[in-house]
């Protein structure tokens, strides 16, 4: 099933499903959010799928029309921004380590020397034992924090990039949407096309300033797809400058295509306690092995980011924006 998250012409947050031709939306009579639906499935014992057929309603909306105005929203938030955690994992898929590798000034010369990074030697680590037996706990992948539900910006919205930034990139991606169920235990409703956005530069003069590289908005959406993953997936990014093409590349993304299973990176993520509190959202990026950064484009403001990816319906596209910090040197008040 497709859902989307979108405001009415009152401006009120409604849930719909998309048709399969990608046309049209079905609202859902009584639901004001996913995270409400959701909610009711696991009160239920229903699937997603089960809870949204059983509150379908008769109206129908121009999807197209919907994406054009800029009223389709993430597909997934909580009420309260601070109980949604924005996560992500690196180094998770086959092509991730060339990638990263590019983006890394001096990683040949340290190859050529017979040594390896702390990087390859994690993408080592990942192919080697990233894929375990079901229930059997794998290789931990490279895990890193963005934020709250508040960077997360809705389809068709700028992403805003702080003025202190050295650099702001895409990186397409696949984004697990979870809700913590009453008694701690986590429920996928589904995945949706993501773009991580980072700063490839401030991450590029050192690996360990990758956790400051991360603290960015990112961008979900427009669709949540319910239901098994294809385990190859196969999508398209690009970058537009005044409604032109001026980078594109395939991108790779699924099982198929990963040195980590879908399972090994949740049991990753959820084995903390903290992570598994009732009632939060969890948006959680699965990690990309194609930038527009490792092939020497930098973005502008005004560009456009597109990330196509078929499977998971419509694509997600966001203008990069600059934004003021917001904050100084000695800012900090003493009381």
């Amino acid at each position: 099933m497709r859902l989307i998250q979108l405001l009415d012409e009152a401006g009120n947050t409604r849930v719909g499903v998309v048709d399969a031709q990608g046309g049209r939306v079905r609202l859902l009579d009584g639901v004001d959010s996913t995270y409400a639906l959701a909610g009711a499935a696991i009160a239920a014992g229903r699937s997603l799928d089960a809870q949204a057929a059983a509150t379908a309603g008769d109206a129908t909306l121009d999807y197209p029309a919907l994406l054009q105005a800029g009223r389709v929203l993430s597909p997934l938030h909580h009420p309260d921004p601070a109980h949604c955690l924005v996560t992500g994992t690196g180094l998770t898929h086959l092509g991730s380590a060339a990638a990263r590798d590019a983006m890394h000034q001096n990683l040949q010369q340290q190859a050529q020397a017979g040594t390896l990074t702390d990087s390859m030697r994690m993408f080592q680590w990942g192919v080697e034992g990233g894929i375990p037996a079901p229930g059997r706990a794998g290789a931990q992948p490279e895990w890193f924090y963005k934020g709250d539900g508040a960077i997360v910006a809705a389809p068709g919205a700028p992403l805003p990039s702080p003025d202190f930034a050295l650099d702001g990139g895409e990186e397409p991606e696949l984004v697990g949407l979870y809700l913590i169920g009453p008694d701690g235990t986590p429920h996928r409703l589904g995945f949706a096309i993501g773009n991580e956005f980072s700063d490839h530069v401030t991450e590029r003069q050192n690996y360990l300033y990758l956790a400051h590289s991360k603290l960015r908005a990112c961008a979900v959406g427009p669709e949540l797809r319910s239901g098994p993953l294809p385990r190859d997936l196969r999508g398209t990014s690009r970058l537009k400058r005044d409604g032109a093409v001026v980078w594109e590349k395939p991108f790779l993304t699924g099982e198929a295509n990963m040195c980590h299973s879908l399972e090994n990176l949740e049991y990753h993520h959820f084995k903390y306690a903290a992570h598994r509190r009732p009632g939060d959202v969890h948006l959680h990026f699965f990690g990309t092995a194609t930038l527009s950064f490792a092939d020497g484009v930098r973005a502008q403001p005004g560009d456009v980011f597109e990330i196509e990816l078929p499977e998971l319906g419509a694509p997600l596209a966001n203008p990069l924006a600059t934004a003021a910090a917001g904050f100084a040197p000695g800012g900090v008040r003493s009381l």
